[in-house]
């Protein structure tokens, strides 16, 4: 263990050099958030909704967008952390990250593309499987950078600008590309519209991926020899409670944070339709994501600074509070002016959240084993998303019972995990 840490301490150093971590290279390790984040929040919030009802009655397309997404999101929840062990332990010559991305960004385009090619419920099934695997190959691996490369001390401002990344390519892609092209497409009508945001995404991820290859120097063969692959497979989920304690809470904590943010992004066009009654539900799912997104671009920086300075804790629990209080406005005030303010409370508390938590993440990892621990955290960020999805179903059945009665169990749900979070964010310690 301590060879490890020795190792990955010169690494961090010598990639700084004398001169220290350079502003430049915040970009260069956090920019490839941009294209995931692109990617998923313009599928999860707006393309596959309005796809699906391509394929699906209309009376059950929250299940079906619920089990398609949570099956997907388990096999991301098995693939990062594999990813992640298996970058971890390689020595190529180009270094032990870039190598996976490379490989899975170029098959994540290729399965964006089959997005429009799908004629049914199970190829769009089948296809969206494969770019969770493909896109979280990519993943796990990449979120080794921060704690390969950043010193300790300013992680917290890197994990703000790589939050910052994530909200622009949720932002401009989703607000400014995706939702007017998806605006025009109707079903079984305007397939061009379809795959000009199919492409925008694909040509996303391909100009973001080359800026990463061609502009992150990493260190060759820093991971010395590759495990066997029974070895790294069991290993990969393997969690040293006793050295880690902290771990599982941060990972349960972090769970039931995001999961209000996945239900309201996956069901909010379907909330914005059928329980709110705005006359364009698409235009209003992108403008109440531009709104939590703006909110979130004013404090993620600064959230990630002041993590620096007060602690990751402080920042994270007043963010879960804040997270509830959107929920309340949603919950009491079901209008198009205040669904926006409670977007940018949601907004205002993710922000916060990204960067404080992220720090503290990769304070809590295993030297030596950056990236398959945080390949574990998505355990709970896929985990979140996967078990998110369930509660389609369940708005089905209570909107069956009495219209619009699901999405009240929906919010009151969210509110619950809000508070859950910060109550067990207060029983971790902090070191």
């Amino acid at each position: 263990m301590l060879d490890s840490m020795r190792r990955v301490d010169s690494n961090a150093s010598e990639y700084t050099g004398a001169k220290g971590f350079r502003r430049v290279d915040y970009v260069k390790i956090t920019i490839f958030g941009f294209a995931l984040s692109a990617l998923w929040s313009s599928l999860h919030g707006i393309i596959l909704p309005v796809r699906l009802l391509d394929f699906v009655a209309e009376s059950q397309k929250n299940t079906y967008l619920g089990l398609l997404t949570f099956t997907g999101l388990l096999l991301a929840m098995a693939v990062q952390p594999i990813a992640g062990a298996i970058s971890d332990r390689s020595g190529f010559s180009w270094g032990r990250r870039r190598p996976y991305i490379l490989v899975g960004a170029i098959l994540a385009i290729l399965f964006i593309s089959g997005m429009g090619f799908a004629g049914s419920y199970i190829a769009i099934f089948v296809i969206y499987c494969l770019l969770q695997v493909s896109s979280n190959t990519a993943q796990g691996p990449w979120q080794g950078f921060i704690p390969d490369m950043v010193p300790g001390e300013k992680r917290g401002l890197a994990s703000g600008v790589k939050g910052l990344f994530e909200l622009l390519g949720s932002i401009v892609v989703l607000r400014l590309i995706i939702a007017p092209f998806m605006n025009r497409y109707f079903t079984g009508e305007g397939s061009s519209w379809l795959w000009l945001a199919l492409g925008a995404l694909a040509v996303v991820m391909l100009g973001v991926m080359i800026a990463t290859v061609l502009t992150v120097k990493e260190r060759p063969g820093v991971g010395g020899a590759q495990l066997p692959s029974l070895s790294t497979l069991y290993k990969s989920f393997k969690i040293d409670v006793k050295a880690q304690p902290n771990f599982i809470p941060f990972l349960v904590s972090r769970l039931l944070f995001l999961m209000p943010l996945v239900i309201i992004t996956t069901f909010g066009l379907y909330f914005l339709q059928d329980f709110v009654g705005v006359a364009n539900p698409v235009t209003a799912t992108a403008d109440l994501i531009v709104a939590a997104g703006a909110s979130m671009l004013v404090v993620v920086y600064p959230a990630g600074r002041l993590s620096d300075k007060i602690g990751r804790r402080p920042v994270a629990i007043v963010a879960a509070f804040i997270g509830a209080l959107g929920i309340v406005l949603l919950y009491f005030f079901p209008s198009y002016g205040y669904i926006m303010l409670a977007g940018s409370f949601l907004g205002i508390s993710y922000g916060a959240f990204t960067s404080a938590n992220w720090a503290l993440a990769t304070d809590l990892v295993t030297r030596g084993e950056e990236a398959r621990y945080l390949g574990l955290v998505n355990l709970a960020t896929a985990g979140a998303s996967a078990l998110a999805r369930l509660i389609g179903p369940v708005i089905d059945f209570f909107n069956a019972y009495s219209a619009g009665l699901g999405y009240s169990v929906m919010l009151l749900a969210c509110f619950t995990f809000f508070i859950a979070s910060a109550m067990l964010l207060l029983r971790i310690k902090a070191r």
